[in-house]
């Protein structure tokens, strides 16, 4: 994860709840579209949102390999 969002302190970690599981996985997703996102055992809790945040990278790299705009 890149140093400035780990400081600004914008992915909570899973001992700071304050974000419920759609809202954590929202920001999750965005950060991973930049690049940024934390690993998946550090971001979420339950091994149903892991598998959640796995299956959107599958559908992710398989829509940018469509050709499409």
């Amino acid at each position: 994860m890149a140093a400035s969002v780990r400081n600004c302190g914008a992915m909570p970690t899973q001992a700071e709840p304050e974000l419920d599981r759609g809202k954590r996985f929202a920001l999750w997703s965005f950060l991973h579209m930049f690049g940024s996102a934390p690993d998946l055992d550090v971001a979420f809790e339950s091994e149903e949102d892991r598998e959640a945040a796995r299956n959107f990278m599958d559908l992710l790299a398989a829509s940018e390999g469509d050709g499409e705009s």
